[in-house]
């Protein structure tokens, strides 16, 4: 399709969603504390996406359905969209698209795709692409913003140059210390602010690329086509879609999506309640340990009797999964399951699966929690600690299926 088509095209089979709107609230918390899953899959899709839960057609917010993460790489056409500006470009020609990379640094540049994929060594990433409010809707009371479930999030193999190489060809100034990403999105009024993002230098490594491919093909459109900033282990609000300027600061840029959005308490809980909250606050970077079960999905039915596999991923801001274990008693006891080789690096999910045969018939809850490398692990969802902006919930997974005779 060509991408002066994309959005005409997108605004025909969205006309039906509602701008803006969130899904059905959740359901009664069980006694775990963990919300039931109720978003249904739209009856609309998106270009070069399958339906997807849709919360707003603009900008562009879709979930993606828990049964993919069965899997341990996630289709295109099934991840997740998260956009912040209404404002996207209806077209972009490849041919003529460029990335400037100016501020302190001794050369200037102005980069094509061409140049991007010619001139620099190509590098492979395997990473998980997660929302800052992935699950925020598990959080009470429940915290303003979009009322995602389990779904904004994703894992792919990502190609591209990396920040470092390109950085080396402009030459970074003595004295340079920050870097400053924006991306063609942009805000209706001038005077919003735009959605630029920022990284100290001192954090700059080997695997944060400029990608161009995703899962072996070009970016989709609504997934930052032509490039996006590739940040592993850092929540999405960093990976800038559509990446066009990068800007090399000596001192701290003032942004808002930096100083005042993506906040969470500057504590040793990074939490706070909603009648104390924290008087000093710090941007969410580095994603916590968390776990997903893809299969079985809530609602689903099981034979008693029978074999079922339990399979899901689970993942944490790089230092890597250990341990993934099972319960079907409430928490009171676990079983580990059985992980993957991992060679998808520490950056990607670790799959798991766990065989169990259920023995009665009703109700059956199942749980899952992951450990990593640090010996960090998953709290109970009543656990988890609240903030105001509703981010990084991690609280053990659950879903409940019916076993039938």
């Amino acid at each position: 399709m060509p991408r002066r088509e994309f959005f005409k095209k997108a605004a025909t089979v969205a006309g039906s969603a509602v701008v803006g709107s969130t899904l059905a609230e959740a359901s009664e918390v069980p006694s775990t504390g963990h919300p039931i899953d109720n978003r249904k899959v739209a009856d609309i899709a998106f270009p070069q996406k399958r339906p997807l839960i849709t919360y707003s057609d603009r900008p562009p917010l879709l979930e993606t359905p828990r049964e993919v993460f069965a899997q341990p790489i996630t289709p295109n056409d099934l991840f997740f969209v998260r956009w912040h500006m209404p404002m996207i470009p209806t077209y972009i020609n490849p041919h003529k698209f460029h990335i400037t990379i100016d501020g302190e640094v001794e050369t200037p540049l102005r980069l094509s795709l061409a140049s991007l994929k010619k001139e620099f060594e190509a590098v492979e990433i395997t990473s998980v692409l997660q929302c800052g409010g992935n699950n925020r809707s598990a959080f009470h009371p429940t915290p303003g913003g979009i009322q995602w479930g389990p779904g904004a999030m994703g894992c792919a193999k990502w190609k591209g140059a990396r920040l470092k190489d390109v950085l080396a060809k402009a030459g970074l100034k003595k004295g340079a210390s920050w870097i400053k990403f924006n991306g063609l999105e942009k805000p209706v009024y001038t005077k919003t602010d735009g959605f630029v993002r920022a990284l100290e230098l001192e954090k700059l490594h080997d695997q944060i690329i400029i990608a161009y491919e995703m899962n072996g093909e070009e970016l989709p459109y609504l997934n930052g086509f032509p490039v996006r900033l590739i940040l592993p282990g850092f929540y999405s609000d960093s990976w800038i879609k559509m990446l066009s300027n990068i800007t090399v600061t000596s001192s701290k840029p003032q942004l808002h999506f930096m100083d005042h959005a993506y906040r969470i308490p500057d504590n040793d809980c990074e939490c706070e309640t909603p009648d104390n909250l924290a008087p000093k606050t710090k941007p969410i970077e580095e994603m916590n340990v968390n776990s997903l079960i893809g299969y079985p999905v809530s609602g689903t039915k099981v034979k008693a009797n029978a074999q079922l596999i339990v399979r899901g991923v689970a993942f944490d801001g790089g230092h890597g999964i250990v341990k993934v274990e099972i319960s079907i008693d409430g928490g009171q006891s676990w079983q580990e399951a059985k992980l993957d080789d991992g060679k998808q690096g520490s950056y990607a999910y670790r799959s798991f699966s766990h065989t169990l045969t259920p023995k009665k018939s009703g109700s059956l809850t199942i749980m899952a929690k992951a450990t990593n490398t640090k010996g960090e692990t998953q709290p109970f969802a009543y656990e988890v600690k609240w903030n105001r902006g509703g981010y990084k919930f991690n609280g053990i997974d659950e879903v409940t299926v019916e076993v039938v005779a």
